[in-house]
C-alpha cells in the first residue's frame, strides 16, 4: 500500500516566494496590494423570455405539489357552499338571510357566496386543477407504458446491499437453478426474464395503474361537474294542497339553467299535491323534530301520460322524465274569504305564509285584493299583513310566536290597509311582501286595526269597506325540479377514484433478483435479493417464501446446511463510488 502525507508544498505559499531584491521594499507594498486585489466582473444572467417563463409556469402548474394545493383549495372553497344558503338550492333561505343580515349579504354577493359553485373564483380553481391533472397524467402514462413494454432492470453487481437478501450453496447446476427460478417467478405472477447469470423479475404494476386511475377519475369528476353546470336546469315551485305544477317555464317561481341548456327542451310532465303529511316529536329534547315529512302527489309524464300516485320525501325524490323532483320545505297557507264594500266576494283561497321560525313555523304573509271597491262603487284596493302560528301559546304568553309546528291551536293575526297596492305600476312585486308606500292603515277608534282570529272568525273593515274571514288552513310544500346530466358521470368517477385509491394504497410494487453462479469449489452460489418500490413490510417474508419454494430445485449443500455463508468481508456496508448506485435500475444502467 501507498501511504500519503498532507502538508504545505514547497512551491506554494509565501515561504516559497524568493522575495524581492534588497532595497525594493517600498515598491513591494504597492505591488502586493495590486496582486491581492482580484478584478471584478459583472455577471449577467440570461433573461428567460416569454417562452422560458411559459415553460416555468407550466412546470409549476403540472407539479404534484401544485395539484395537491389546488385540490386542497377546492375542498376549502366548497365549505361556504355547505354553510351559506345557496340560491340554487333554497332561495327562500337566501332571502331570509338577506333580511336578517343586509350588510353581510352585500359582502357575500360581492364574493359570490350565494352561488359558490358557479362563482368565478371557484371555477378558476377547478379549471386550473383540471389542467394540472392532465399535465401530470399524460407524461406519467407514457412513462408507465414504456415500463410495461420494457423489461425489469438487470441485477445489481452486489445484491448484498439490498434491503432483503439471502444466499446459500447448492450442488445443482446454475442453468437448472435459473430455469427453476424463472418458472417459479412467472408462476407467482412476476414479470421475469433471464439476463446472464441472473433472473430479474418485477411485480405490482397495478399500483401505478391505481394511481393513474385515481387521477383520471378526478378529471372525470371535474368534467361531470362542468357538464352539470353547463347543461343543468333547476327551478323552484311552491304548491298548495289541491294545486298542481306543469313543467313549463311560466309555472316556475324561479328557474335557472346552464348557458348551453335550451328551455325548449323541457320535458312534458307535471304533478298535483294531494296532501302533505307531517308528524312531530311531542316530548323530550327532540320536541318538534319531524318524524314524518311526506308529500302525497299524483304525477304524469308525457302529453297524454297516465297518472300515478306516489309520495316524495326529503331523501326520496321523484325521478321523472330525466329530472328529479326534491321536497325542500313545508309551511301553512291560511284560507281566507274577502268581501268588499258591496258585499261581493273579491278573493277566496289559500294564501301561503313563509316561515320566519323554521322550527315551530311561525309564518308571515300578505293578502292582496286589487279588485275591491267601496259600497258606493269606488275603487278601493285592500291589503292585509298577516302573522300565522300553528300553535298559539295563549293570550297570557305575551307574544305571537308558535309553541309547536303542528296545527294544535292555529291563530291568524291580520292588519288591514287600503289604497293603491302598486300592482298597476308595471313593476314586479313579491307576492309575500306588501308595499305600503301608497297604502293607509285602517284604524278603529284611533288605533290601528288588527285582529287575532281563530278559524271561522271574521274581521270587519271600518266604513263598511268589507270584511275578511279566516275559513281554514291548508299545507303547502316547496319543490325543486332539477336536471343534472353529469350525475351519472360523477358517480362513475367517484367509484373509479375509490378503486384506484385502494389499489395505490394496498398493492406494493417490488423487484426480485435471483443469481446463480459457480464458485471455485464447484458449487453453485444462489443469491436472492428484493427491493420494494415503496415501503413494504412483507418484502423479507415474500423473499423467504421464494427461497423455500426454490429449495427443492436448489437443495442446500452440507456446508450451507450447517450455517449460511457470511458475506464477503470486503463487501462494503455502504455504497461507494466504485460499487455503483444502490438503485437496481441505476446499477443496470451503469
Amino acid at each position: 500500500m501507498m501511504s500519503t502525507k498532507t502538508g504545505t508544498p514547497r512551491d506554494e505559499g509565501p515561504a516559497a516566494d524568493p522575495g524581492p531584491a534588497a532595497g525594493a521594499g517600498s515598491d513591494l507594498g504597492a505591488a502586493g496590494s495590486q496582486l491581492s486585489t482580484a478584478p471584478t466582473e459583472d455577471v449577467t444572467f440570461p433573461s428567460l423570455g416569454p417562452l422560458g417563463w411559459a415553460r416555468w409556469f407550466w412546470r409549476q402548474l403540472t407539479s404534484m405539489r401544485v395539484a395537491l394545493l389546488l385540490l386542497f383549495l377546492l375542498s376549502i372553497g366548497a365549505i361556504p357552499g355547505s354553510l351559506i344558503p345557496q340560491t340554487s338550492i333554497d332561495p327562500d333561505k337566501v332571502e331570509q338571510f338577506r333580511d336578517k343580515h343586509p350588510g353581510l349579504a352585500d359582502i357575500y354577493d360581492a364574493l359570490g357566496m350565494f352561488h359558490v359553485y358557479s362563482s368565478v373564483w371557484f371555477s378558476a380553481i377547478y379549471l386550473l386543477l383540471f389542467i394540472s391533472l392532465i399535465g401530470c397524467i399524460v407524461p406519467r402514462s407514457w412513462q408507465f407504458v414504456g415500463q410495461l413494454r420494457g423489461r425489469p432492470p438487470a441485477a445489481p453487481r452486489r445484491l448484498t446491499r439490498l434491503p432483503a437478501y439471502t444466499t446459500w450453496r447448492t450442488d445443482a447446476a446454475p442453468e437448472e437453478v435459473l430455469g427453476a427460478a424463472q418458472r417459479l417467478l412467472k408462476k407467482r405472477r412476476f414479470r421475469a426474464h433471464r439476463a446472464g447469470t441472473a433472473v430479474a423479475a418485477e411485480k405490482g404494476y397495478l399500483r401505478e395503474v391505481g394511481n393513474l386511475v385515481f387521477h383520471v377519475a378526478l378529471i372525470v369528476m371535474l368534467v361531470a361537474f362542468a357538464v352539470g353546470s353547463l347543461w343543468k336546469s333547476e327551478g323552484n315551485k311552491l304548491v298548495t294542497e289541491g294545486d298542481g305544477f306543469a313543467n313549463s317555464l311560466t309555472q316556475y317561481d324561479e328557474f335557472k339553467s346552464g348557458p348551453f341548456y335550451d328551455t325548449d327542451d323541457l320535458e312534458p310532465f307535471g304533478f298535483t299535491l294531494n296532501k302533505f303529511e307531517a308528524t312531530y316529536e311531542r316530548s323530550g329534547p327532540e320536541k318538534g323534530t319531524p318524524r314524518v315529512f311526506r308529500a302525497h302527489i299524483t304525477y304524469f309524464s308525457g302529453a297524454d301520460g297516465k297518472e300515478h300516485k306516489t309520495a316524495i320525501e326529503v331523501n326520496t325524490p321523484l325521478d321523472i322524465a330525466g329530472s328529479k323532483v326534491y321536497l325542500l320545505n313545508h309551511g301553512y297557507a291560511p284560507e281566507v274569504t274577502v268581501k268588499d264594500g258591496r258585499g261581493k266576494v273579491v278573493y277566496q283561497g289559500a294564501v301561503p305564509f313563509l316561515p320566519i321560525d323554521p322550527k315551530n313555523y311561525t309564518s308571515s304573509g300578505v293578502v292582496k285584493v286589487p279588485g275591491a271597491k267601496t259600497k258606493d262603487g269606488k275603487r278601493n284596493q285592500l291589503g292585509f299583513q298577516g302573522l300565522f302560528v300553528p300553535t298559539f301559546g295563549g293570550k297570557g304568553s305575551g307574544s305571537m310566536f308558535s309553541q309547536f309546528p303542528a296545527l294544535d291551536y292555529p291563530v291568524l293575526t291580520l292588519t288591514a290597509y287600503h289604497g293603491d297596492l302598486g300592482v298597476d305600476s308595471g313593476l314586479s312585486q313579491s307576492v309575500y311582501k306588501l308595499d305600503k308606500k301608497r297604502l293607509t292603515q285602517y284604524k278603529n277608534k284611533g288605533a290601528p286595526l288588527a285582529k287575532m282570529m281563530l278559524p271561522g272568525e271574521t274581521m270587519k273593515l271600518p266604513n263598511g269597506d268589507g270584511s275578511i274571514k279566516f275559513t281554514g288552513i291548508k299545507s303547502w310544500a316547496s319543490f325543486k325540479i332539477s336536471q343534472q346530466p353529469g350525475n351519472g358521470l360523477a358517480l362513475t368517477g367517484a367509484t373509479a377514484a375509490l378503486v384506484g385509491l385502494a389499489g395505490s394504497l394496498f398493492i406494493q410494487r417490488r423487484r426480485v433478483w435471483i443469481r446463480a453462479e459457480a464458485d471455485a469449489d464447484g458449487h453453485t452460489v444462489v443469491e436472492l435479493a428484493g427491493l420494494g418500490r415503496s415501503e413494504s413490510a412483507r418484502l423479507p417474508e415474500e423473499l423467504g417464501e421464494l427461497a423455500l419454494a426454490l429449495e427443492p430445485d436448489a437443495p442446500l449443500t452440507a456446508a450451507t446446511a450447517d450455517g449460511p455463508d457470511a458475506p464477503d468481508p470486503e463487501d462494503p456496508a455502504e455504497p461507494t463510488d466504485s460499487d455503483g448506485p444502490a438503485d437496481p435500475s441505476e446499477g443496470a444502467r451503469a
